[in-house]
């Protein structure tokens, strides 16, 4: 099948809402594993999410034997176990945290590249806006769930990750073929998680449940996010990522009544305005 070039052609929305896309169906999927933590653990659902996503996108970009590789398969290997810990990291912190909260706290990782290599009094303003902010969520929560924070700050290390490893498999030309490839090997790496995954086998709707969150929580953002930082510096996309708590929060009320306390609500604002008020990178080298 073709590089992340054709997508890149046949998507013509701007970067900005085909991120908020993203975002959207990240959050629906994230709010459809919260309802499988009653049947499975965490970490069940996260190798469901990964076979789903893998089944998927090997059945859709079919990737070439370049693709399986030398440099470009270990690079795509090291991006889908790196992203699939993050996830599970991330799935551990929510089943304790609420979703908004959780995802405000992976802000850690987001800020660390966006502020990487700032110097200005503006840049300086937005990094302590955000640590502000996530030390006001933290402060909230640290008392009520110290490990679902501690997993929440896990993720943000992982997520920066993510940033840097999928910059680089964008760039490399390999895009969504790389994703296909990555989360194909950590699927089998990850593979003892499957022993807590019973319950889906005798179950139609759980194992549906299973793979749509694959689809949705990983499938759809993260191709977007391949077009996203193709267009874009990874500083630029850490920008971005600024939309994500508000995705979240308002996801996690309407879908799942978690309603974020006043303390909490302007840690994740002070974290959004942080990101939205960073100098702005020029577009990256081609």
């Amino acid at each position: 099948m073709g590089s992340i070039g054709s997508v890149i052609r046949a998507t013509r929305l701007p970067s900005s809402l085909l991120f908020v896309i993203g975002g959207v169906s990240m959050y629906l999927g994230a709010a459809a594993a919260v309802w499988l933590f009653g049947t499975l653990s965490p970490a069940a659902v996260t190798w469901l999410r990964q076979l789903g996503a893998a089944v998927v996108l090997l059945a859709w970009r079919r990737p070439g034997r370049a693709a399986w590789r030398g440099r470009t398969f270990w690079l795509a290997a090291l991006f889908g176990m790196v992203t699939a810990v993050m996830n599970l990291a991330f799935y551990e912190s929510i089943d304790r945290l609420p979703l908004g909260t959780a995802v405000a706290l992976e802000f850690v990782g987001p800020v660390l590249i966006a502020a990487f290599g700032s110097r200005s009094v503006r840049d300086f303003g937005a990094l302590l806006l955000v640590v502000s902010g996530v030390v006001l969520i933290a402060d909230v929560r640290w008392a009520g769930s110290t490990l679902g924070v501690l997993f929440a700050l896990s993720a943000a290390v992982l997520w920066a990750g993510y940033i840097v490893l999928g910059r680089k498999v964008a760039r490399g030309g390999q895009g969504v073929d790389g994703l296909a490839v990555g989360f194909a090997v950590a699927t089998v790496v990850l593979s003892p998680l499957a022993l807590g995954t019973g319950p889906v086998w005798t179950s139609p709707r759980l194992l549906v449940l299973g793979v749509g969150i694959g689809v949705l929580a990983t499938v759809v953002p993260y191709a977007l996010d391949q077009v996203v930082l193709r267009r874009m510096g990874q500083r630029s996309f850490a920008l971005l990522l600024a939309l994500l708590p508000v995705t979240a929060t308002a996801i996690g009320l309407v879908v799942l009544h978690q309603v974020p306390t006043l303390p909490e609500a302007l840690g994740i604002l002070a974290v959004v305005a942080g990101l939205t008020i960073r100098t702005r990178e020029g577009p990256p080298a081609l």
